[in-house]
């Protein structure tokens, strides 16, 4: 949505005028590319570790005689995790800094990574997925709150993209890495690789990001919490943005959740590896979410929400052929649109927000991975009931959520323009 379509060009523009001695990051500029590097690096170590096992599930299911219902609960618990504990964390980074509480964050989580090919149950892997995505809930929302602070409102988008970027990349090479590997070792050596590789990132981001020099300590008295939370709530740009990141990612966890059943699956039955390979079209999302920026330029918000949803809908659409290669580009349009609309939404929150960024952030970010836990969940029942079309369905439901709170929140806006003139 564009500013002037939710009514919120007062407060965007306020925070876009950038004073000739900004003293914030931008492009070109010292330190910028240090921090997009390593901000690339925590996110491709998140997505590689929330969604380890979502490659992996046929597998998963084959040791312990699981349903594909019961085995997606080892990604819904993760996302969930991460959703029940991103506003507290968030918090958090609000009184003892982006960078700590980011530290910290990807310090345990990949502690914990290490343990989770160790796991003698199902039950036991839900639980180290679930305290997974708790610790990993520090990084999202102090993020982006991090890039609002340190980095000049012109960049924002682009280096919010950028960040998400990391996200496409890691959960590519995390699925693709896990399916090559399990094909040849099992999943408990998979999931250990990228634990391994998490390490490697996590150590990368400590040495590589700039120091914060934009922050300002908060209170983490709980009224002076609430009144954050209940404004942002009480905000409706901010619900509505809330609303579409959610809907995306239930699209999104739905899709890729369920794909490796129905590629191992006749009539494809293709290999544990090929079928991780498939995840190489996070490139793509790659690709759409560092341009979101310039689409935005183009479109306008609410237009660039527009066309990531026709989109994903499109591929949606195209993914139930019986042909190899039209799944295929359905599941690139799928993540290109998705990508694309969670670069949008998420920069928007950023933008928007005035105070509390980092709890701006946070339930946008809790609301996101609650989609995908509801996407991951929902999707296995749906094709546990009717087959792929049954997770298509959900998706192309999801979309049309997306399509009618955009027209809705246009339409406000129109009303108000009208009664202000």
């Amino acid at each position: 949505m564009s500013p002037a379509s939710t009514g919120a060009s007062t407060r965007v523009a306020a925070s876009s005028a950038v004073p000739a001695t900004d003293s914030r990051m931008a492009p070109g500029g010292p330190g910028y590319r240090r921090m997009s590097l390593a901000l690339f690096l925590a996110g491709v170590a998140t997505f590689a570790l929330l969604y380890s096992t979502q490659a992996l599930l046929p597998l998963i299911s084959g040791e312990f005689g699981a349903a594909a219902s019961d085995a997606s609960w080892t990604v819904a618990a993760a996302t969930g995790g991460l959703a029940v504990f991103v506003l507290p964390m968030s918090a958090l980074s609000e009184r003892f800094g982006r960078r700590t509480v980011m530290t910290a964050s990807l310090a345990v989580a990949v502690s914990v990574g290490l343990l989770v090919p160790f796991a003698p149950s199902l039950g036991a892997l839900v639980a180290l997925r679930a305290l997974q995505g708790a610790a990993l809930a520090g990084l999202p929302a102090s993020a982006t709150a991090y890039l609002a602070e340190e980095v000049t409102p012109k960049a924002l988008v682009t280096a919010i993209g950028l960040f998400v970027a990391g996200n496409s990349v890691g959960g590519m090479s995390g699925r693709v890495i896990t399916g090559w590997v399990a094909q040849e070792w099992g999943w408990r050596v998979a999931v250990g690789t990228i634990g391994v590789i998490a390490v490697a990132c996590a150590v990368a981001f400590r040495l590589l990001l700039p120091a914060p020099r934009h922050f300002r300590p908060g209170s983490l008295r709980p009224r002076v919490l609430a009144r954050t939370v209940r404004g942002h709530l009480s905000d409706p740009l901010l619900c509505r943005l809330y609303a579409i990141g959610a809907l995306f990612m239930t699209v999104f966890g739905g899709v890729y959740t369920v794909i490796g059943y129905r590629l191992t699956g006749a009539p494809f039955s293709l290999p544990q590896g090929i079928v991780g390979s498939i995840f190489l079209v996070y490139l793509v999302g790659t690709v759409s979410a560092s341009t979101a920026g310039r689409l935005v330029g183009r479109l306008g918000r609410r237009g660039a929400l527009y066309a990531a949803g026709g989109t994903t809908a499109a591929g949606l659409l195209l993914s139930l052929a019986g042909s190899l290669v039209v799944v295929l580009l359905g599941l690139v349009l799928i993540t290109a649109g998705f990508f694309a609309g969670h670069a949008v939404a998420s920069s928007a929150v950023s933008k928007t927000a005035q105070r509390g960024r980092a709890q701006a952030s946070a339930l946008y970010q809790s609301a996101y991975y609650v989609g995908s836990s509801v996407g991951s969940t929902v999707g296995a029942v749906a094709f546990h009931a009717g087959g792929w079309a049954g997770t298509v369905g959900v998706g192309l439901l999801a979309v049309a959520g997306v399509v009618t709170i955009t027209v809705f929140g246009t339409r406000a806006a129109r009303v108000r323009r009208l009664a202000a003139a």
